[in-house]
């Protein structure tokens, strides 16, 4: 897979693979010990719903990184 540079995803829109828009990504976690990328924080917006994900205190969906499926125009993940 090429490199993607962090700064090209910041407000990428996030689809469910149903094709369903989840939100644009916030932020992305990681591990400072191991450096491995942990969670996608997505702004769902004013999307109506609740998602299967797990939120943070400000309210952002956390997705696992284990999740996505491909990162293009969009950021794809698995639903």
């Amino acid at each position: 897979m090429p490199d993607i540079l962090a700064e090209n995803l910041s407000e990428k829109e996030v689809m469910g693979s149903d094709g369903a828009n989840l939100g644009t990504l916030y932020n992305i976690t990681m591990d400072l010990k191991t450096g491995t990328l942990q969670h996608l924080l997505l702004d769902p917006g004013q999307r109506a719903g609740e998602l299967e994900f797990d939120r943070d205190e400000q309210g952002n969906y956390r997705v696992p990184v284990s999740r996505v499926q491909a990162v293009k125009d969009t950021i794809v993940v698995d639903r």
